[in-house]
């Protein structure tokens, strides 16, 4: 599968129905972070139902337990592609006995591609195709080649809002003893920091107002995401030395110590009728 212009080139994958490389043509250059077994091994995996896990690892609903890995389900599921005309590229996946034992709520799940320009648009689409409130939260995890030219560094990369940002850090125990903090950060621009983000294991906002994100090289390189609508973004590396850095929407977030509320109640989590769709989207724009 792939979507093609004369500048830029992108193609896909059934698998997590994830993108696989973002190519300038022109210059070479490969945007997308494409996995290894020495640092991360996915690549720019959808999450749903659910981000990162519950605090137990697994959940009740209607007095039976149930469990899934990180992240949900979508990254571990091969999608059925259901359009590739050039135009378009649309993948899909419906609930199934696999799904329920782990959910147990009936869905259709599509993600459609699009490429104008230098911009791919990702748009999802959620339904709820059984008979009752379906829980659910949402979000990405886009993997970026950092450093992108040969010669560059992880820390000559910034990290730069639209707007200058008034906005809260979730900061929380790495050992799950106590309930997360929120911290006011003011940041505009930001540099890349291996030591930033180790020290935070994943560096979380709550609120950002800007409408993009951009990661941006010494030599004038980098990518764009659009945030609007996103409570939260996290910024996150695996360790020191990995030559990658993901800039991450969110819906909701992971359980970062023991939390009381069931299931339907998490923080982020949100209620999806019978028959209703949840529609969202993001773009990715290289330069």
């Amino acid at each position: 599968m792939k979507l093609e212009n004369e500048r830029y080139e992108v193609t896909f994958v059934e698998k997590g129905g994830e993108i696989y490389s973002f190519t300038d043509k022109q210059t070479g250059l490969q945007y997308m972070w494409q996995g290894d077994n020495d640092n991360w091994g996915g690549k720019n995996p959808s999450l749903f139902p659910i981000i990162g896990n519950t605090y137990t690892k697994d959940y009740q609903i209607d007095g039976k337990t149930y469990a899934m890995k990180n992240h949900g389900l979508i990254r571990y599921a091969t999608l059925h592609c259901k359009k590739d005309d050039s135009k378009e590229v649309i993948m899909e996946l419906d609930s199934s006995e696999e799904t329920l034992a782990q959910y147990p709520f009936p869905f259709h799940y599509e993600i459609a591609y699009t490429l104008k320009d230098n911009k791919l648009t990702i748009t999802y689409h959620i339904t709820n195709t059984g008979e009752k409130e379906m829980p659910f939260t949402f979000g990405l995890h886009p993997g970026f080649n950092c450093p992108l030219c040969e010669g560059e560094k992880f820390e000559e990369y910034t990290l730069s809002f639209t707007n200058e940002e008034h906005m809260q850090q979730l900061v929380f125990d790495l050992d799950k003893k106590h309930p997360y903090e929120l911290k006011d950060v003011v940041i505009k621009d930001m540099p890349c920091s291996y030591e930033e983000i180790e020290n935070f294991a994943t560096l979380i906002y709550k609120d950002a107002r800007s409408a993009y994100l951009t990661l941006k090289g010494p030599k004038g390189h980098g990518a764009t995401i659009s945030i609007a609508g996103y409570p939260y973004v996290a910024i996150w590396t695996a360790k020191k030395g990995a030559p990658f850095i993901c800039l991450e929407p969110w819906y909701g977030h992971a359980d970062f110590s023991e939390v009381k509320e069931d299931f339907y109640h998490r923080e982020g989590t949100m209620l999806l009728s019978p028959g209703k769709t949840f529609t969202t989207a993001y773009t990715i724009e290289v330069f």
